[in-house]
C-alpha cells in the first residue's frame, strides 16, 4: 500500500508546456508573496541543489548519451529526492513559500504521457522517494505550435527534451491537462495564450486567494 502524500500549503508548483511562461509567472508570484514580507524559496526542476543541477545536465545536455525512457525517469527522481530533502522540506519546515518550476506533475506528463511510462510506476517513485505534494500547481496552458514558436525565439539551441517532435508535446499537453481535470481543487489552469503580464496577473491572483482561503 503507497503511502499518502503530505500537502504543504506553502509550496507552489508551476507547469506548462514549452514556451509558456513559466519564468514570469514565478518571478511574479515571488514578488507578490515577497511583498508581504515572507521569505520566498524559488527552485526548479530538474535542479534545485548542485547534485540535482549535475543530474540536469545528464538530462538535458543534447551532447550526452540519451537516456533511454526508464534511466530518464529514474534520474529525473534521483534529482527529486535529492531537492526534496535539501531544499524543498527544509524551506517549508521553516515557514518559507517555496516555488518550483516544474515538479512532480512534469513527471506525469513527460515521462507518463510524453515517454508512455505506466502513470502507476511514477506514483509508485512519488510515494517512496518524494512524499510530498504542493497544495497549489498553476498549469500553464497553450497550444504546442504557439509555445514551440515561443520557445524557438528565446532558445537558440534547444535542449534535449525540447527538440523533441510536435506528437511528444502533444501527449504531454494531454497529461497534464488530464492531471488538472482529475484533481481541480489543486491544479488551477491559466490560459497561457495571452501576454506575459496578464497571464503572471491571473497567476498571482490565483494564488493569493488560495492562501486567504486556506
Amino acid at each position: 500500500m503507497q503511502r499518502a502524500l503530505r500537502t504543504y500549503p506553502r509550496f507552489v508548483t508551476i507547469e506548462g508546456g514549452e514556451g509558456a511562461g513559466k519564468t514570469t509567472v514565478l518571478r511574479a508570484l515571488r514578488d507578490a508573496l515577497a511583498a508581504d514580507g515572507d521569505e520566498v524559496v524559488c527552485t526548479r526542476e530538474p535542479g534545485g541543489t548542485p547534485l540535482a543541477e549535475l543530474i540536469r545536465g545528464l538530462l538535458l545536455d543534447p551532447g550526452h548519451e540519451p537516456a533511454r525512457p526508464d534511466t530518464e525517469l529514474l534520474l529525473m527522481f534521483a534529482a527529486r529526492a535529492q531537492h526534496v530533502q535539501e531544499t524543498i522540506v527544509p524551506a517549508l519546515e521553516r515557514g518559507a513559500w517555496v516555488i518550483s518550476d516544474r515538479f512532480t506533475d512534469s513527471s506525469y506528463a513527460y515521462q507518463g504521457g510524453g515517454r508512455g511510462i505506466d502513470p502507476a510506476r511514477i506514483a509508485a517513485l512519488e510515494a517512496a522517494h518524494v512524499g510530498i505534494a504542493p497544495a497549489v500547481t498553476l498549469l500553464l496552458d497553450l497550444g504546442v505550435q504557439q509555445g514551440r514558436e515561443r520557445a524557438r525565439g528565446r532558445d537558440a539551441f534547444p535542449d534535449r527534451i525540447e527538440a523533441e517532435q510536435d506528437a511528444f508535446f502533444e501527449r504531454v499537453r494531454s497529461a497534464f491537462l488530464a492531471r488538472a481535470q482529475a484533481e481541480p481543487q489543486r491544479i488551477r489552469v491559466i490560459d497561457a495564450t495571452r501576454s506575459a503580464d496578464v497571464v503572471a496577473g491571473d497567476a498571482v491572483r490565483v494564488l493569493l486567494a488560495a492562501r486567504e482561503a486556506a
